[in-house]
């Protein structure tokens, strides 16, 4: 099984520390698909940063369309949502 080195929030610091507590503000929790970034904490942040445009963001989409879709292309990908 593959293994990928993370960070965890209580060994965290600077932006790092900082983008793991928004995560946790706004999902109560850290995602396995953020905290799998923790040794990048600039490609977390421009990640989290592209969700929330595309999810919250103003657009012709309503936000129930916009989940709808990430529900259907998760489950074309096989992927948990």
């Amino acid at each position: 099984m593959p293994y990928i080195k993370q960070i965890t929030i209580d060994r965290a610091s600077g932006l790092l520390k900082r983008e793991l507590e928004k995560a946790i503000a706004r999902a109560g929790r850290v995602w396995n698909i953020v905290q799998i970034m923790s040794l990048n904490p600039r490609v977390m942040k421009a990640s989290m940063d592209m969700y929330g445009a595309t999810m919250f963001a103003e657009s012709p989409l309503s936000r129930q369309q916009r989940e709808m879709l990430a529900v259907v292309v998760s489950k074309v990908n096989h992927c948990d949502y």
